[in-house]
């Protein structure tokens, strides 16, 4: 078993945080905290660079991340950025434990990992215990569904992290502990902004029914040769489903449902379309007219327009280079699959199907939230 590569988690899923979180000046808005907390992220690159031989590419690639995200918040796309702040917490601070601890770790085997695994472990229940006292009522949805998502995943990447230390070499650990505590560094930010709620409050409930049908769907497509071809996608969208799962359980509605929506996407794309030029030009004015209408309703609809933002930087890239297949068939499938099923989870749920009494086994090898 080796850690996941750093390069795969920039490429879509990346993160990052080294210095502790400071509380933000007082009415400062969340727009403004968001965007000095990209600048205090530069900075920190600037004033101590990554150093390691297994990660030669993270500085160029983390300097790069955080110039989108800074972008994407100038354009008026606050969640994008957001959701793209949220995956550079994650990586970036895997790869700075490993610089720092990787040497000592070599040196002193098992014992230093454990120590760093127990000073990681009480920082994340540090966060996660100022994360659970926050009132969310005044905070909009989508905010809360990112550090929810976030909050769910240091314990498990924690685990990963002892499981490799302990069945290869213990500086293999390094990657996921640190990855541990951005997770939940990132989900304390979100707890920290300042932005106030749309005055409709959606329903917020359980997802069961629809993630079990979604599972039983995902788990009918898995066959060959699509099992075979496409078998990375399909261990994402496990992946995705499994952490939903786990929102779900925990009552954690709001992560659970951004986490779903996800979902519902990521197994669109296992049979992707990619609309011809005339329906292009269609999509754009489709998506800026939904980006109109969730900015003026009174209704937080924040979670749909974390996915309306996706949709429009995919159709019309901020570099102006042209939009590729994959970019097409995402934002077609964000209007056409994952907003309809937004809609239907704000109203109330369908009851629970009986099982057949057929059951059938598959098994899938993926480590915590690849």
């Amino acid at each position: 078993m080796r850690p996941r590569s750093m390069s795969s988690k920039f490429a879509y899923p990346v993160a990052a945080l080294f210095l502790a979180l400071a509380l933000p000046a007082a009415g400062q808005d969340a727009a403004s905290q968001i965007n000095a907390e990209i600048q205090r992220l530069q900075q920190s690159l600037k004033d101590r660079p990554l150093a390691d031989p297994d990660f030669p590419n993270v500085n160029s690639v983390a300097e790069g991340e955080l110039k989108a995200a800074s972008e994407e918040l100038n354009a008026g796309q606050m969640y994008l950025s957001l959701e793209r702040l949220a995956r550079i917490f994650d990586g970036l601070q895997g790869v700075r434990v490993v610089a720092d601890k990787k040497a000592a770790t070599v040196k002193g085997g098992l014992p230093i990992f454990e120590a760093e695994w127990k000073r990681v472990s009480t920082s994340v229940s540090a966060r996660d215990q100022q994360v659970r006292e926050k009132d969310w009522s005044q905070a909009p949805e989508a905010i809360r569904a990112l550090s929810e998502t976030a909050q769910s995943k240091p314990m498990p990447l924690l685990e990963g992290g002892r499981a490799f230390a302990t069945t290869t070499q213990p500086k293999d650990g390094l990657f996921n502990i640190g990855e541990a505590q951005g997770e939940a560094e990132f989900a304390a930010f979100c707890a920290t902004l300042h932005l106030p709620r749309k005055a409709s409050t959606p329903l917020r409930r359980s997802l069961l029914p629809e993630l079990q049908a979604l599972q039983e769907r995902t788990n009918t497509a898995f066959v060959p040769p699509r099992s075979i071809t496409l078998h990375s996608n399909f261990i994402a969208l496990n992946s995705t489903l499994k952490l939903a799962e786990e929102l779900d359980a925990a009552r954690l509605y709001s992560g659970a449902l951004y986490q779903y929506l996800e979902a519902v996407r990521q197994y669109g794309m296992l049979d992707p379309i990619t609309p011809d030029s005339t329906r292009q030009s269609a999509l754009k004015d489709a998506i800026a007219a939904m980006r109109k209408k969730l900015d003026s309703s009174t209704s937080d609809d924040s979670i749909a327009q974390i996915f309306v933002e996706r949709a429009a930087s995919q159709v019309t890239h901020a570099d102006g280079s042209a939009p590729s297949a994959e970019d097409w068939s995402s934002a077609q499938l964000i209007m056409d699959r994952v907003l309809p099923a937004y809609s239907a989870a704000r109203k109330p749920a369908a009851p629970l199907q009986q099982a057949s009494g057929k059951t059938v086994e598959i098994a899938l090898v993926r480590w915590p939230y690849t």
